[in-house]
């Protein structure tokens, strides 16, 4: 605009014209022939407004809504936006449906959004086509519709709007309201992302990294990343960080990718969370550490990043970085194991069968390595398959096992493959062939398995059928391998295929104990305790109780708090014992929870504190341990550490007498005798004062000769 159309416009407005007005208005929003003023052009704006025109009203409105050139007020936006979408003023309209769908100075209303935002729509404004199609997207204030929602993104993005361009681009990469065309999707990202907008730009960098609609192109996709990852997208910044890590498409270089990875991490950014505790953990493009590492995998894993909560697991179990804390392991493998994560699945099912922060259940075992098994994951296969070999936490089933143990071999798993050649080998779950035994021995022997290699020196030294399977143990265990030197021990214990023999069994386990084995550690800490297979010593049992309760074993915890408790093989010391049954009570160890509630009881260790005792009653009682149903019942009669309740009292000395429990079958026929917590019964309460008294509990004996003398029993 020249000089002196500026100054028309000047004179125009000074005269009252409201179009001047609000065409002044406008230049002093862009700086066009004047110098940018906002307050000049929101009290231009509100003179041409006051006159009732329709475009000034709706830029007024902006105005309040940006704060530009006057204060903030969605109120006054509101005012001015209904006053211009009554004259049919597209921008106002699609201004009022916005303070509609985000409740800004009225009240929130979708319905009322949408119906705005179509009236403008339908004038062809692109802004309110574009946000018609978010609604039916998300159907808010109509009803989800996704045809509707490519329809109203199409007629925006034909007009330049780079949202609803990449929205188009969107609905076409996942077929949604239009057919599936992934090069209709790349066309659409182009061109949202040439006109600069960063979320295009990365699916577009996704395109030419996936060869979707366009030909595969690793450099291309670099660039589109840049180009957001500039503008701070995190996902970009993630991926151009993976770029650089690997050198995919760029130069490969460990600083950079850092860079990039901590840019996005720090946005909160799960993937690149997880990344960059990565890099730590192996040290690239930074010193290694396990703590930085552990540190950006939990705040990942936070976020239900699924290979973040196994790694966090992993550090947890292991140590690094962090306190080691089995049971904390295995609360991050569960969360992962729950979202389907196969390494979290196979590895929760290993800490429920060797009892790694969590009490040992080997059906619930078998649940997690049947999940990743049915899956196809290698390792979990082989587990479910010793599950079925030896019936545990499953019924024993040699077909099964043969079945699992043929798809984990069939997928390389030299263990597999050892094992499959056993089942061919003794016709368990299958025929059997000696020749097809062998084979898989080979394929097994090929990758270094020992335990192969040996049988197959032994069947060309031609040993007989008659074999039994506990050679095998032998020559794994005189390998050095602790699960067989463990087992081994459990074999001669128990006489399985050899002359049961305590010696032998001590032998094998201090063995494995030797090498860190904890399950050996705690066997081997009983043996001393019970002079089973070695000379009784307390103070060695506490040693070896020490190394396993240490790495989390929870029987060991649990024996190591019995023997601070009684002062076995190290001085009394109750608090220290308090402290160990605490950590095996907290893996849900039902012995310690009662140990741990006696504590607290009696003051013995820790401050007496009935509430907390009867907190750790209850967890164990509700593992089915008669002593502490017994023990809770108590506390519900007596009231301690909870409101007194007979009637609970009475529920909890059932379930414990019912397990013959003479102490709570003596309270029960109490119970019944006085009607307290139960409907008075003579009949019962002689039942159970009889049951608990021929276990020679001389109060019941009383009590039942009383009661036989009364009236109150029929005759």
């Amino acid at each position: 605009m020249e000089k002196t159309a500026i100054q028309d416009l000047l004179s125009l407005a000074a005269q009252g014209s409201a179009e001047a007005q609000n065409d002044l208005g406008l230049c002093y929003v862009r700086g066009e022939d004047v110098e940018q003023n906002y307050k000049e052009a929101a009290k231009w704006f509100r003179a041409a407004a006051e006159q009732g025109n329709a475009n000034a009203q709706g830029n007024l409105g902006f105005c309040y809504v940006q704060g530009i050139g006057i204060e903030q007020n969605y109120e006054e936006a509101v005012k001015w936006f209904q006053l211009a979408a009554k004259q049919e003023d597209a921008q106002a309209q699609c201004g009022l449906g916005w303070c509609y769908s985000n409740g800004k100075g009225i009240e929130q209303d979708d319905t009322e959004a949408a119906k705005w935002y179509r009236q403008a729509a339908e004038q062809e404004n692109t802004s309110a086509q574009y946000n018609l199609g978010c609604c039916y997207e998300n159907g808010q204030g109509v009803e989800q519709d996704y045809t509707e929602a490519a329809k109203w993104y199409r007629l925006a993005a034909e007009q330049g709007h780079a949202g609803a361009q990449n929205n188009l681009g969107y609905r076409y990469e996942n077929g949604q309201g239009v057919e599936q065309d992934y090069t209709e999707a790349a066309k659409w990202y182009r061109l949202a992302a040439e006109q600069g907008l960063a979320v295009a730009q990365f699916s577009l960098g996704v395109c030419y990294n996936e060869g979707n609609g366009v030909d595969q192109n690793n450099e291309e996709a670099a660039k589109w990343w840049q180009l957001a990852a500039e503008q701070e997208d995190a996902q970009a910044q993630n991926n151009l960080g993976w770029c650089y890590e690997n050198g995919q498409g760029v130069e490969q270089n460990y600083d950079t990718a850092m860079k990039w990875y901590r840019l996005a991490a720090e946005q909160g950014n799960a993937g690149a969370q997880y990344n960059l505790g990565i890099c730590y953990a192996k040290g690239e493009g930074i010193e290694q550490d396990y703590t930085e590492a552990a540190k950006w995998y939990r705040l990942a894993a936070e976020h239900g990043y699924t290979e973040a909560q196994f790694n966090l697991g992993v550090c947890y179990e292991t140590g690094w970085g962090v306190e080691r804390l089995p049971k904390e392991a295995v609360k991050w493998y569960l969360q992962a194991a729950e979202q389907g994560l196969l390494d979290a699945q196979m590895r929760l099912g290993v800490c429920y069968r060797d009892s790694i922060g969590v009490k040992r259940d080997y059906a619930e075992a078998v649940k997690w390595f049947s999940q990743a098994a049915e899956q196809g994951f290698a390792k979990a296969q082989c587990n479910l398959g010793n599950a079925y070999y030896i019936g545990r936490g499953i019924e024993k089933n040699y077909m099964e096992a043969a079945k699992w143990y043929l798809l984990a071999a069939e997928q390389g798993l030299a263990e597999a493959q050892f094992k499959l050649g056993i089942c061919y080998k003794y016709g368990e779950g299958v025929d059997k062939n000696d020749t097809t035994a062998e084979k898989w021995w080979q394929l097994a022997a090929k990758q270094g398995f020992i335990l192969a290699q040996l049988i197959l020196e032994d069947c060309q030294k031609g040993y007989s059928d008659n074999v039994k399977a506990v050679k095998w143990w032998h020559l794994a265990a005189e390998q050095g391998f602790s699960w067989a030197q463990y087992h081994l021990g459990w074999v001669y214990v128990n006489g399985n295929g050899v002359e049961q023999n305590y010696v032998e069994a001590a032998k094998w386990w201090r063995l494995a104990a030797e090498q860190g084995l904890a399950e050996a550690q705690y066997n081997l800490g009983i043996a001393y305790a019970n002079g089973i297979g070695v000379e009784q010593n307390y103070v060695e049992a506490v040693k070896w109780c020490q190394l396993a309760a240490e790495q989390g074993d929870a029987e060991a915890q649990y024996n190591l708090g019995i023997s601070y408790g009684n002062g076995l093989g190290v001085e009394k010391d109750p608090a220290e014992a308090v402290k160990w049954y605490r950590r095996a009570a907290e893996q849900g160890l039902a012995d310690a929870q009662y140990n741990l509630g006696c504590s607290y009881e009696i003051g013995e260790g820790v401050e007496q504190d009935y509430t907390e005792a009867a907190k750790w009653y209850r967890l164990a009682a509700e593992q089915g341990l008669d002593e502490a149903q017994f023990n809770l019942g108590i506390c519900y009669d007596q009231g301690e550490g909870v409101e007194q309740d007979y009637t609970e009292a009475a529920k909890w000395y059932q379930l414990a007498a019912e397990q013959k429990y003479a102490k709570a079958q003596y309270n029960l026929g109490y119970c019944y005798y006085h009607g307290q917590g139960v409907e008075q019964d003579y009949t019962e309460a002689a039942k159970w004062y009889r049951l608990a008294a021929e276990q020679g509990l001389i109060n019941a004996q009383f009590n039942l000769e009383e009661l036989n003398k009364s009236p109150h029993l029929p005759s």
